[in-house]
């Protein structure tokens, strides 16, 4: 399936928030260091404690409401706003100005042009007398002048929180203890031994847990993340909190968690809610009459919320910790997904993500949103606001995006742990980045000149992001092999085969006007297969020199050969199913060994597929495609991963990297990236190195240089193609 490559726009819908009934929590303190309930509570509800609606409503304390009518209407404008106004108005840059609800860069710039404002009277008479603006940017104005201020009073909040833990942890680590330091769980498996830096994760875990936080643990890949959840719901357990709790997981990555789970505590009794409708109906109805004894429920994200009785269960049950593996699918405040996984009632919430910043600082706020969603709920629409990315000039966008993203680290500080593999694990074998430049076949660089100019004709300036997407596809495609278009097979070609298959049994009563139809939305290397398939039109099969023709295979052919000699192991993704087909005839071809897996695998046979790898020593590829293979499986038997294509996210590629750079690696890794020369795929290198930046810029110290948040796909593809 292709990437969307078009970035959400940051809409601001405009929430409409019911008028609540003084809150019974009035007690909690909002920033959430409350008196843990001690209280027993029985597994199951039959009354939900919040909203009991499908979609997740605006249920937490809405005390910032700021999307009532803001036109001048009756309203009396406050004093100590109208100095608020004035100085943002005299002092704003132009990319904040724009940030003003419906202020437009050209009203942005006759602003500026107005200055001074020495008075509120100057000011109101500039703004009605001048052309093209009027009294309304005042009071547009007061909106974002409001919605800062919230922005402001947040990041105070989580910098109490912030000094409260930090507290807590200096008295940890200095005095050794007062009942803090937690060491392993006894009930974790004797022969394991969790290394300092999980034990260190565990006691984070423990102390959040403690003042009512949620958290993120964001190591990077490889690090045990899995290990560390296992060992924090060991702790509890210990400490006499048996559950249950749920794990949601992906797919790729269920067999490997219930593996895990059973290894380093075998004493949590596991129950897996996954199957037909059928089979969880049967699996709902043993835990609503209590037949069956668990722990832990581990999920999948589609079994969790696919339909609505799997929702109903989840929303009613009363879980402890809800754990999300890869939380970064959580990244989309918007996705009916997020909203429907809101609704899933448990009184704690962990997320453990690689990658927790991956396009914009907005996704990272939807993170947080959804750990801790009394914090940031209510203020759903300021952040969506003020943190969603808008293209400025690259003049203006480092001072300000400076600004925006030394806010969000303030905002996320408490609530994330993040370790990367240089800090903490010194024995791990270094990873060394290569970038192969592959200059396409002569054919295919024919091929692709013709198809970018063609292209080119049909699209203009204002093309939409989708259209680009559409455009950027094809390019892909053709940068990749020239087998992924129809050329070879000509429109006389295609008539003359669909009138021969009418001699095929299976075809003789068929339309042959349909089975050309057909035909030509065919890819070469598609009806080439069926070539192979159907004697009578065999004769119209490629031959092998044509399957070959394309400039990352030529490079490829190099590669392995001289990784083989040096007796290296090889993981070896695309995106694309069909590149993974072709990639087959070609590892025949040269006598490769190799297993494949990808979406289509059945996910039991994925952990046999795995293991076998990892066994067997003379299975020399491995491949995979980036979507199934890239998230929970651990590869470290192979020290080369090729990725044959880069994604639009490079985080993708990261954790596709991380298969094999991880805990268990014991000779150094390269990842070899093949992009093909003079194409869109330099382009989105280029992009991906600036996402990977910002997420630098997000975690690093606070002194190191200002990042920009990465230009959009579409604005860049425009100037690519010349438009």
């Amino acid at each position: 399936k292709a990437t969307d490559w078009t970035k959400a726009s940051g809409k601001n819908e405009t929430d409409k928030r019911k008028e609540k009934s003084k809150q019974k929590s009035s007690g909690k303190k909002q920033n959430g260091f409350q008196k843990k309930n001690k209280g027993k509570r029985s597994t199951w509800s039959t009354k939900r404690e919040t909203d009991d609606s499908e979609n997740e409503s605006d249920s937490q304390s809405g005390d910032s409401s700021l999307d009532g009518d803001y036109s001048s209407g009756d309203e009396v404008m406050e004093d100590d706003y109208k100095a608020k106004i004035i100085s943002f108005l005299q002092d704003a840059s132009l990319s904040e100005l724009t940030l003003i609800p419906q202020c437009s860069q050209k009203k942005a710039q006759k602003i500026i042009a107005l200055r001074p404002f020495n008075s509120w009277e100057v000011l109101v008479s500039k703004m009605t007398e001048t052309a093209g603006l009027s009294e309304d940017v005042i009071w547009y104005c007061k909106i974002l002048v409001k919605e800062r201020d919230v922005v402001l009073n947040l990041m105070n909040k989580c910098e109490d929180i912030s000094k409260e833990l930090t507290r807590q942890v200096t008295r940890i680590t200095e005095d050794g203890g007062c009942g803090w330091n937690i060491e392993q769980p006894s009930i974790l498996n004797q022969s394991m031994e969790l290394k300092p830096y999980q034990k260190i994760g565990l006691n984070w875990l423990s102390l959040m847990h403690e003042h009512q936080l949620n958290g993120i643990l964001a190591d990077e890949m490889g690090l045990g993340k899995t290990i560390q959840a296992i060992a924090f719901l060991a702790y509890l357990y210990q400490e006499g909190d048996k559950g249950p709790h749920l794990i949601v997981v992906p797919a790729s990555t269920l067999d490997n968690w219930i593996r895990e789970v059973n290894l380093w505590c075998p004493q949590l009794n596991v129950l897996t809610y996954y199957g037909s409708q059928e089979d969880r109906r049967s699996i709902r109805m043993n835990i609503v009459n209590k037949v069956t004894d668990f722990h832990v429920i581990i999920t999948t994200y589609s079994c969790a919320i696919s339909n609505i009785e799997d929702r109903t269960l989840f929303r009613k049950l009363r879980l402890n910790y809800a754990i999300f593996d890869e939380g970064h699918m959580l990244k989309n405040m918007s996705s009916i997904r997020y909203r429907r996984l809101m609704t899933i009632g448990a009184k704690h919430r962990l997320l453990l993500t690689g990658t927790p910043v991956q396009n914009n600082l907005l996704e990272l706020m939807s993170l947080l949103n959804f750990v801790m969603p009394h914090m940031f709920n209510s203020r759903r629409r300021e952040i969506q606001r003020l943190f969603s990315s808008k293209t400025k000039s690259t003049e203006e966008q480092s001072m300000y995006e400076k600004e925006r993203i030394a806010h969000a680290k303030q905002i996320i500080k408490p609530f994330i742990l993040k370790r990367v593999k240089e800090e903490v694990l010194k024995q791990l074998p270094p990873k060394k980045d290569f970038i192969e430049l592959c200059p396409m076949s002569e054919k295919q660089e024919q091929l692709y000149c013709d198809l970018l100019n063609k292209l080119k004709k049909t699209i203009d300036g204002n093309a939409k992001n989708s259209d680009m997407g559409n455009v950027m596809m094809q390019l892909r495609k053709m940068a990749n092999h020239p087998l992924l278009h129809r050329e070879c097979f000509t429109t006389e070609k295609l008539r003359t085969m669909s009138k021969l298959m009418l001699k095929e049994p299976t075809h003789h009563d068929a339309n042959p006007d349909l089975i050309f139809e057909d035909m030509t939305v065919m890819t070469d290397f598609e009806l080439h297969l069926l070539c192979k398939e159907y004697y009578h039109i065999s004769d119209f099969k490629l031959d092998m020199d044509q399957i070959l023709d394309s400039g990352k295979f030529n490079a490829l052919e190099r590669i392995l050969a001289d990784l083989k000699e040096k007796g290296d192991r090889v993981v070896l993704f695309s995106q694309f199913t069909m590149i993974l087909d072709i990639l087959e005839v070609f590892l025949k071809h040269h006598h490769h060994r190799y297993i494949r897996l990808d979406g289509k695998t059945q996910i039991s046979d994925r952990i046999h597929l795995i293991d076998e790898f990892n066994t067997d020593m003379d299975i020399f590829i491995f491949l995979l495609s980036t979507k199934a293979g890239g998230l929970g499986i651990n590869l470290t038997s192979a020290n080369v991963v090729i990725l044959h294509d880069i994604d639009c996210n490079p985080y993708n590629d990261k954790q596709a990297e991380d298969r094999c750079h991880r805990v268990g690696q014991t000779r150094e890794v390269k990842v070899i990236k093949l992009i093909s020369k003079g194409t869109i795929e330099e382009s989105m290198l280029k992009i991906n190195q600036q996402k990977l930046k910002l997420e630098q810029d997000m975690t690093a110290a606070d002194a190191g240089e200002e990042g920009t948040i990465p230009s959009d796909i579409a604005t860049l593809l425009k100037a690519s193609l010349g438009l």
